[in-house]
């Protein structure tokens, strides 16, 4: 014992392990070094698998079609009223790689303004491979212009301007395929506005313009 002014001190205790101590230091220090492994390759696959799905997601995404309208025309126009024909030549092009598409319906409307002066259903049903364009091409008959005075006198202004805007309006209904699997339907519209000059002869400004083309 060692004493300071008369006062004597114990030593310290040493406290001594048991091994079943240390066992358990050890297994909780294997047990917290396992779960940091497994923890840290559990969020190195979910990385991996994230990128993966955002390249397949990139490369698979379906782009819309692309519509350009080549050929339009209104016979007998300067006339305003009766009936007339309107023929039509426009495109789609599926720019996709490896996507194709189904479309299992197609309608062609045609406006003046806001009033509908032709419809008429086209095509029969088919499937378009990717990187492929078909030819869509109509002609209406007895379409008749305009039946109000109002659209009437509308339409001879214009052609006393020089043009006359129309709206072509395709509405599909249509499918994505990726390898053997098929999406669900959607609506498709493309909106095609085309002016035509007073011989009903489209314009050149709008010869094989894109048409905008969106979902409903």
């Amino acid at each position: 014992m060692n004493s300071t002014g008369g006062r004597q001190t114990a030593p310290p205790i040493k406290r001594h392990h048991t091994a079943r101590y240390y066992a358990h230091r050890v297994r909780e220090s294997l047990t917290t070094r396992l779960s940091k492994l497994i923890c840290s390759i559990f969020l190195g696959l979910l990385l991996v698998v994230g990128v993966v799905s955002f390249i397949l997601w990139l490369s698979l995404r379906p782009h819309r079609p692309r519509f350009h309208v080549h050929k339009f025309s209104v016979a007998n126009l300067a006339e305003g009223v009766g009936l007339t024909e309107i023929t039509f030549n426009v495109t789609a092009r599926n720019s996709n790689l490896n996507i194709g598409i189904y479309y299992d319906s197609m309608e062609a409307s045609i406006y003046y303004k806001d009033q509908r002066v032709a419809q008429t259903s086209l095509l029969f049903p088919f499937y378009q491979e990717p990187k492929n364009t078909t030819v869509i091409y109509d002609e209406l008959k007895g379409t008749t212009i305009t039946e109000s005075s109002q659209r009437t006198s509308e339409l001879m202004n214009d052609l006393a301007k020089g043009s006359v805007m129309f709206r072509l309006e395709l509405t599909s209904m249509i499918r994505f395929k990726v390898s053997t699997w098929k999406s669900k339907s959607h609506r498709m519209h493309a909106s095609c506005d085309v002016g035509v000059d007073q011989d009903g002869n489209i314009l050149a400004a709008y010869k094989d313009k894109r048409c905008p083309v969106y979902f409903t």
